[in-house]
């Protein structure tokens, strides 16, 4: 007879090292615009953010649409509404999530808006075969064509194979001196290390404002319609 006892090895335990952290927060309603804002308040309380090359913060979002209401569309002036459910969640190394813990109890000045962090659980990244990012920085000359290219060429440089990628509506964040325009970009086909390569690294800057970080979805159905 024989048999081992030792539990199989994790092939992917050096894409493990990133997770999302996830806070309970208590705020009614914010800007619908407030990347900069959120990432400035955040920034005071845990300054590594803008330096920690794996992190990132996740922007706050609401419902999409349901039951004859519609998610605001002004930036300039509409509100974004937020359910219990909503939460704050951060992008990073496992090493920096005894530190991002010191949020909890905290509360935020987010462009005026009160912003109360609660209770935080840890979310390890999965490895699902489509992966999804609200805001990549790009270049508001390009066509959608070149877009995609340069992200092809980006994935390919973090070792990642291209099999299929769709790009969707553009954004504009409003800085201080400025406008950052983004798209929307899903990756698709992946393999469970590639995915997790994706959603470690992230593509692009301004990781501090939302963009360039991935998330996991099961398929593509309900990323192609996101906007």
């Amino acid at each position: 007879m024989f048999w081992d006892d030792e539990a199989p090895r994790d092939e992917l335990v050096e894409l493990r090292d990133v997770v999302d952290v996830s806070f309970r927060i208590d705020c009614p309603c914010l800007p619908l615009d407030h990347a900069h804002a959120l990432s400035t308040a955040l920034l005071e309380c845990l300054p590594w953010l803008e330096t920690e090359e794996l992190a990132g913060v996740h922007l706050i979002h609401g419902a999409e649409s349901g039951n004859g209401w519609m998610r605001p569309q002004d930036p300039e002036t509409d509100l974004l509404h937020l359910s219990r459910r909503a939460r704050l969640r951060l992008r990073v190394p496992e090493e920096r999530v005894v530190a991002a813990e010191s949020l909890v109890g905290r509360q935020l000045d987010v462009a005026g808006f009160g912003v109360s962090v609660g209770a935080m659980n840890v979310i390890p990244l999965e490895p699902l075969p489509v992966v999804f990012a609200r805001y990549v920085v790009s270049d508001p000359d390009q066509d959608e064509a070149a877009f995609l290219a340069g992200m092809a060429a980006e994935l390919q440089r973090l070792g990642v194979p291209v099999s299929k990628l769709l790009s969707g509506l553009g954004h504009v964040l409003r800085v201080p001196d400025g406008l950052v325009h983004t798209r929307s970009l899903m990756v698709a086909e992946l393999d469970p290390e590639a995915s997790l390569r994706v959603q470690r690294h992230g593509i692009g800057p301004e990781r501090a404002m939302g963009c360039g970080l991935f998330i996991g979805h099961k398929d593509i159905a309900p990323v192609s319609g996101a906007s």
